[in-house]
This record gives C-alpha cells, sequence and structure tokens, in this order.
C-alpha cells in the first residue's frame, strides 16, 4: 500500500482531489517502478489539483509533473533497485500518473541518473522548473548571447522558472533584470543574483510595435502582453525564449520587432525533449546553480500538505520552488 494524491471528475465536470492509500496493482503497467522520496509542487501541477485548468487528460490521475527517488523493482536492463533517478515532464501528470504519490510506475526511457551534486530533495529543488530555465538560457546562448553582451530580462522572476533563470543567468555572469509584480521580493531576487528589479506593470499592458532597444536576451514565463513587449523592447539581432502563459496563452505582438530588428522568437518545451539535452541542462545547472541560492528559493511541504497549498500557487502567494516530501 501507498499514498497518493488522486484526482477524479465528477459528474458535473469538477475536479475532486483526494489524498488517499491505494494497492500496488493499482500502478500502471510499465517496466519500471520507483519508492518516490520527493516531489514538487508546480504551477501546472497546482491547475492540476484545483481543476482550474485542464491538466489532465484521463481520470483518474495522480498529478505531479516531478518525482525523484529510488528504483525498487525493473524488467529494463538499463536500471536496476537502487538506482537514484529522477524524471521530468513525459506527460507524468496529465497523460500518466504523476509524481505525487509515494510510488511510481514508469517507463524506463523516462528517468535520468541523479547527476551529482544533486540527491533527491535538491533535484526536485531543481526539476521541471530548472530544466525549463536552463533550456531557455541554452537556447541564448546557441544563438550567440555572450555575458557582457548586454542585459537579460526574465519576466515572471519570483516564479520557479523565473528563480532558477536569475539564479543561473547570474552564475554565467551575465547581467539578468528581474521583472516582477511582487516588490517585496526584491531583496530575494537581488540575493538570487537580479541586478536590477523592474516592475511587471511596465511589461503587463499593450505596447507599441516597436519600443527603445533594452535587451540584449529575454527569458519569458509569462505571455500576452508582457512577452509582446519583451520582442519590442529586445535590440537589434537578440533573441527571446518563450516558456510560459502565466498571464495569457495569446501574443497580441506585430511582425515589426521580427523584420526591422532581426529579433528572433524560441519557443521552449521541456515536456518531450530528449534525455541527452535533459542532460545537458542538468549539467549546466549542475556547473553555475549555487547551492545556497537554490536553497533559498526553496520551501519544503509534505504530501499531506499539498492540495490545500495549491490554490496558493496559483494565486502567486509562493515565491521560488516547492519541494513536497511524499513520506509526510
Amino acid at each position: 500500500m501507498f499514498k497518493a494524491i488522486v484526482l477524479t471528475r465528477n459528474d458535473d465536470g469538477t475536479t475532486r482531489a483526494e489524498l488517499t492509500e491505494l494497492d500496488d496493482s493499482a500502478l500502471p503497467q510499465r517496466d519500471v517502478t520507483v519508492d518516490v522520496a520527493w516531489s514538487t509542487l508546480n504551477y501546472k501541477d497546482a491547475l492540476a489539483i484545483t481543476g482550474r485548468g485542464a491538466i489532465a487528460r484521463s481520470w483518474p490521475m495522480v498529478p505531479g509533473i516531478d518525482l525523484a527517488g529510488t528504483v525498487s523493482a525493473s524488467r529494463s536492463p538499463d536500471w536496476r533497485p537502487g538506482d537514484e533517478v529522477v524524471v521530468t515532464g513525459w506527460g507524468l501528470g496529465e497523460n500518466h500518473w504523476g509524481g505525487l504519490a509515494q510510488k511510481a510506475r514508469l517507463d524506463p526511457g523516462w528517468l535520468l541518473r541523479i547527476p551529482p551534486p544533486f540527491g533527491p530533495r535538491s533535484a526536485m529543488a531543481i526539476a521541471t522548473a530548472g530544466v525549463t530555465a536552463a533550456l531557455c538560457v541554452m537556447a541564448l546562448q546557441r544563438h550567440g548571447l555572450r555575458p557582457g553582451d548586454g542585459e537579460v530580462l526574465v519576466t515572471g522572476a519570483a516564479g520557479g522558472v523565473g528563480s532558477i533563470a536569475i539564479a543561473l543567468l547570474a552564475g554565467l555572469g551575465y547581467r539578468a533584470v528581474a521583472s516582477t509584480g511582487r516588490p517585496q521580493e526584491e531583496a530575494y531576487l537581488r540575493g538570487l543574483g537580479a541586478s536590477r528589479i523592474v516592475d511587471r506593470g511596465a511589461l503587463a499592458a499593450p505596447g507599441k510595435p516597436l519600443q527603445k532597444e533594452t535587451w540584449a536576451g529575454v527569458v519569458d514565463t509569462v505571455g500576452s502582453h508582457t512577452l509582446a513587449n519583451a520582442c519590442a523592447q529586445t535590440r537589434l539581432h537578440g533573441a527571446v525564449a518563450a516558456c510560459g502563459l502565466a498571464q495569457g496563452a495569446d501574443l497580441p505582438a506585430t511582425v515589426m520587432p521580427f523584420i526591422l530588428r532581426g529579433v528572433t522568437l524560441v519557443g521552449i518545451n521541456s515536456v518531450h525533449v530528449p534525455n541527452a539535452e535533459r542532460e545537458q541542462a542538468w549539467a549546466l545547472l549542475a556547473r553555475h546553480v549555487d547551492a545556497d541560492r537554490l536553497d533559498a528559493m526553496t520551501v519544503e511541504i509534505g504530501l499531506s500538505e499539498a492540495i490545500d497549498y495549491a490554490p496558493r500557487v496559483i494565486d502567486g502567494k509562493v515565491r521560488g520552488r516547492t519541494v513536497v516530501d511524499v513520506q509526510r
């Protein structure tokens, strides 16, 4: 028997989330069984748990897009009992049972060995948010962005992806600028390495198609008018990596930044990225995200607290990363 958060759909179409106990026979028929030690509570997880977003694709569903733990049984030659593994994305918590449980049964191709210096807990402080942030930074680097080229804007900077992006950019020597609607988090963001803070209100409203050239690069977690303004403010031949839609899924922009300034807009999807690229992202994070900065952005809760905690994530009352101890 093991504990898990299980989502079900009521007759009226609403979602019910319940912490319950399941028999091992309830697990999906896959090749690798993992004793989960830690998971996370991301924005997507919070949408699934509260039913505020159409995240779960089948029912019942165990939410949780991330997990870290130890292999307990395997029919795959690639994995043996005792291996410490991390899984992010691959449709966990959406199409496949996810990490907010004490056990998971998984496809062997989804697993990665936890890379040093991370352990199961710190791997979950990184998890999807960190991999996404790293993929954004890697995209900007491939475009040619180098430290010293100018300021790099990070929108939604107090969130999970934004916090790690600030810390990673700072660790790499870039001048990271944090955009946030939470002025009370200025000390927190500067502690992560932000060189200065800008109010998100300056980006969140409709703006001109072309604006003053300001950013050498952008990591955008917000979408909508914020992304449109970020593109309009990006310098000649700069790049914008877009990975989120906290403000909205629309893009009320024109082609002018792209055809008059040669701005490149790069979309980032961390869910189905190949493992070779995931390993590159983890290696970049291992080298350049300071352990103290990672600790500063991490809050720990128990599995029994996750359902009640989820609305706070959606309402922007949580900063940084939330790791979940599934044993309590």
